[in-house]
């Protein structure tokens, strides 16, 4: 490897080309992802909630039902939804 003042050019040129590479390949994932998204807009879906469905998936189960439970608290001292029935 050749050195100009302390840089090793091809170990910099290397990462260089990959990151650049990976840049355009994220950017052929989003657009493909946005594809998906526009093609199930077109079968009726509704894409706010198919995103919001997406990220419930990526969540732990524990913590899902954790942020459900805080969300129905919120509701309901909103008076957004109804009081769960006394037992």
């Amino acid at each position: 490897m050749s050195d100009v003042n302390g840089i090793a050019q091809d170990q910099l040129k290397s990462f260089v080309d990959r990151i650049e590479r990976l840049e355009e390949e994220k950017k052929t994932i989003s657009d493909d992802i946005r594809d998906v998204y526009a093609e199930a807009r077109g079968n009726g879906f509704d894409t706010k909630v198919l995103r919001r469905v997406i990220a419930l998936r990526k969540q732990d189960a524990n913590e899902r039902q954790e942020q459900e439970s805080i969300l129905d608290l919120y509701l309901q001292a909103l008076g957004m939804a109804p009081a769960e029935a006394e037992e």
